[in-house]
């Protein structure tokens, strides 16, 4: 009854999404098992802070994340934050807890130059499949959309007429991204080929399988590694780091931080200033070169 009440709070009163939900209920779910396992309780209500202490431990111990782990407890916070609110008890076990320490990940942008040889130097297939793996990349890079941004797109969030992109972010938060004419043109070529699947299931969604249902993310992540693996040879080649070479690239060429935040659907300027890193990089090369008092 409880974790069914918690559950309209987050979707309702906090607006977020499904997969958001997922990953809470999950986090709870884990701890109440060890509770449950550890301490003999059926409930994790009456939970004081060295139990949850004791989890931390278990989890550290079995080799999980810093991150990993402050995302777990963070779940448990709201979970308590929750029945604090709601008076089912008087004190947030979790109320002095401190996260645990983690090191800052530097995400590495693809360089203008890799995008521009995935784009312009590879050929895609000019069928149902290659047009739909292009406009994929085409709109990440154009738009820095995130990767559960694009698989939930609709058609209907295409204004060819205004050129413009309506994208459901975070919280079920809408925002308006506008469409460089090449975006334009390959999208309604891509929207001739999908007009042409034998069978469509999910009309409504943009991206499909060549099955007719509606694209998923593992398959999203394995077209952009694919293709991004004959042009780059970073490590990590997936859809955010196209979202974080969209921003990088932005701010490189002197687009107002404020701006790029609205674009990138964050909530805070600290959210969007992580990708000011490599442009500051980039302002120190231009400066070396540039200054006269740089120069040997």
């Amino acid at each position: 009854m409880l974790l069914q009440s918690f559950t309209d709070y987050l979707l309702l009163e906090k607006n977020y999404s499904q997969l958001t939900l997922k990953a809470y209920l999950k986090d709870i779910s884990d701890f109440s098992d060890f509770i449950s396992s550890e301490y003999d309780s059926k409930t994790i209500t009456n939970t004081n802070y060295q139990q949850i202490r004791s989890w931390i431990v278990l989890l550290v111990d079995k080799g999980i994340s810093n991150r990993s782990i402050n995302r777990k407890i963070s779940s448990l916070n709201t979970y308590y934050k929750f029945l604090l609110k709601t008076e089912e008890i008087e004190i947030n076990p979790l109320s002095k807890h401190k996260a645990l320490k983690t090191s800052k990940k530097i995400q590495v942008p693809f360089s203008e130059q890799e995008i521009k040889i995935v784009l312009q130097e590879l050929n895609f297939a000019t069928d149902f499949e290659g047009l739909r793996n292009r406009l994929m990349i085409e709109l990440f890079y154009a738009t820095g959309i995130r990767r559960i941004e694009l698989v939930q797109l609709k058609l209907s969030d295409v204004d060819i007429a205004n050129k413009t992109l309506k994208v459901l972010g975070k919280r079920n938060k809408e925002r308006f991204i506008p469409l460089i004419p090449s975006v334009v043109d390959t999208f309604i070529s891509y929207v001739e080929a999908r007009n042409k699947l034998n069978a469509i299931q999910d009309e409504s969604y943009l991206f499909l399988t060549k099955k007719g249902v509606k694209i998923y993310e593992t398959l999203v992540y394995r077209i952009i590694n694919d293709y991004f693996s004959i042009a780059s040879t970073k490590v990590k080649r997936s859809p955010h780091i196209l979202r974080h070479s969209f921003a990088t690239h932005l701010l490189n060429q002197g687009a107002n931080l404020n701006a790029v935040k609205e674009l990138l659907g964050h909530s805070s300027l600290a959210a969007t200033q992580v990708y000011t890193h490599n442009s500051i990089a980039e302002l120190k090369k231009v400066y070396s070169k540039a200054h006269p008092r740089s120069k040997k």
